[in-house]
């Protein structure tokens, strides 16, 4: 291997330390401590074992994509690629990886969610094809004992 050679491989919750320290330099992101956890990373990791990619450059994460799917979709989150490196086709290298990992899963469509005010990501995905969807709303809820007994409450 070349010393500056960048290697696309599966995620492995050994690689949790780098990818948190690198999503922590990313503008636009939204870092959960409970969703983006070791333990809950682990278990995503456990449900979706092949899906998931890092970049390496030099022995360090430079890249990641947490990937998984329902099984009927695929989903992408957290995708990113450390600043100074950006515009040299690492994220669609790793984009590709990971469709070709879902595909192995017979899953033919993936989307993701990228907040609006993530210009860097909005433009690389814009720049790489994807469509934005303009003809749904997205919503969540977090399930938690308030939310989940203020909605109990709300049907009476």
């Amino acid at each position: 291997m070349r010393q500056d050679e960048i290697i696309i491989r599966a995620m492995e919750i050994e690689d949790y330390d780098q990818v948190r320290s690198l999503w922590m330099t990313i503008r636009g992101f939204g870092i959960r401590s409970i969703d983006d956890s070791r333990e809950e990373i682990a278990r995503f990791l456990k449900r979706n074992p092949t899906t998931s990619v890092v970049a390496e450059k030099d022995g360090r994460v430079i890249g990641a994509i947490l990937c998984g799917s329902d099984g009927r979709q695929g989903y992408f989150y957290h995708v990113c690629v450390a600043k100074a490196l950006r515009r040299r086709g690492i994220g669609r290298d790793m984009v590709i990886y990971c469709m070709n990992a879902l595909r192995a899963q017979r899953i033919n469509k993936v989307a993701l969610i990228a907040f609006t005010k993530n210009d860097a990501g909005n433009a690389f995905w814009r720049q790489i094809g994807w469509k934005h969807r303009q003809d749904l709303n997205y919503y969540d809820f977090v399930l938690n004992e308030e939310n989940i007994t203020r909605f109990i409450e709300s049907e009476s």
